[in-house]
């Protein structure tokens, strides 16, 4: 009965983690969940006031499907004011949800025998979102001398005549890398001369910890034309649920993902686009205050990390992630993924849960979310070294 794209898709571990998690917490134990990549804060009043108005307002019929005009207008003011990027309402797309952006840019630019660049680690749902689209997903692999960072000579061992696009994450999930201007703009210069279509994931590109961020849009004209912004409200503004995201891109493209989302789906909920609105207008400072206090869990999470000799870490310059290095304990666990056996002893003995780095597309990885309190923090890093020293 099943299509050939379902049987071949793979489950998400992430979601099986989650699975297992509630199965335990209904058993009565308390579980201190590192896995989920979801921020532990509120919606800001601001933007919850805004799907107040849109209920009683009567803002519930249909709207345009490339996305409410007033929040696209928001989004290209961001964009310029933010990022350094001047686009018209026209050039972008209000999805439900980065998924959904992504899924629209696939469905836009990819035919059956494409190729896609995805780089490891990698955001676990790429590959099947490509597979989903009739494209083929091509993984390229990174290094630990280069802080797992894509270099130029790992991407030009990787194009084909059959390569069409490639995902660039910036700040990454799982890793919280961050990418440079110097960095990109290699990478992004070898692009463009190969027309290779760039989608660029910059879903957490507020929770930065760097002076400066570059978008990869920025970098030049061709650049610019050549990528496919992805953004959203879920993890710098704590509106996961609300299921908001965006494209930016040029006017075709954009036309071409309006067009595929009007067939699917119309448009995102009108109530969760003016929350957005409000969001994007007035959030300024709650941003700032929840990555202030990321910062401050990601330097107390390394701290903590760096006293357990026998693992060590990616540094993160952005999302709230830590990428946790357990390769040597491969001499002391015999399984054949490792870090799905660390990951099942730490839930099952200890109660602690952490995201196998196979997810990913490494297994020398588990990966640590700080979206939760400092006291959970501790605790969970404490009892991973209690298990690490019982090896």
């Amino acid at each position: 009965m099943l299509s050939e794209k379902a049987k071949h898709l793979t489950p998400s571990l992430t979601l099986g983690i989650s699975t297992k998690v509630k199965e335990l917490k209904a058993q009565g134990l308390s579980i201190l969940d590192l896995s989920i990549g979801e921020p532990d804060f509120m919606t800001p009043d601001a933007a919850k006031q805004g799907g107040i108005f849109a209920i009683e307002n009567n803002k519930t019929k249909y709207d345009a499907a490339m996305g409410n005009i007033d929040l696209r207008k928001a989004i290209v003011n961001k964009l310029k004011v933010e990022n350094n990027l001047a686009y018209s309402p026209g050039d972008i797309v209000v999805s439900s949800g980065a998924k959904h952006a992504i899924t629209n840019a696939l469905m836009a630019v990819t035919n059956p025998g494409d190729e896609v660049l995805i780089p490891v680690p990698y955001w676990v749902s790429y590959p099947e979102m490509v597979k989903l689209t009739g494209s083929t997903p091509v993984f390229v692999e990174t290094t630990a001398a280069n802080g797992y960072k894509l270099t130029l000579e790992d991407l030009k061992a990787s194009i084909t005549p059959k390569t069409k696009a490639i995902f660039i994450t910036n700040p990454s999930n799982p890793s919280g890398i961050v990418y440079t201007k110097e960095e990109l703009t290699p990478l992004v210069d070898l692009l463009v001369s190969h027309n290779i279509i760039i989608i660029a994931d910059e879903i957490y590109e507020r929770i930065c910890y760097l002076d400066t961020y570059t978008s990869v849009a920025s970098l030049s004209e061709a650049a610019k034309n050549l990528t496919i912004t992805i953004n959203g409200t879920a993890k710098s503004l704590a509106m996961t649920g609300w299921r908001i995201g965006y494209t930016a891109s040029n006017t075709e493209l954009a036309v071409a993902m309006g067009s595929i989302q009007g067939h699917l789906v119309s448009h995102p909920s009108t109530i969760s686009q003016y929350a957005a609105l409000e969001a994007l207008k007035n959030c300024e400072s709650d941003i700032q205050n929840m990555v202030k206090i990321y910062r401050t869990r990601r330097d107390r999470a390394l701290e903590l990390l760096a006293g357990i000799t026998e693992l060590s870490v990616i540094r993160p310059d952005g999302a709230f992630y830590v990428f946790i290095d357990i390769s040597k304990l491969r001499q002391k666990i015999d399984a054949e993924s490792l870090s799905l056996a660390v990951c099942d002893r730490l839930l099952e003995s200890y109660q602690v849960a952490f995201v196998p780095g196979i997810a990913f597309g490494n297994d020398n990885f588990i990966r640590m979310s700080y979206a939760t309190d400092l006291g959970t923090i501790e605790e969970a890093i404490s009892r991973l070294s209690t298990f690490v020293s019982s090896l």
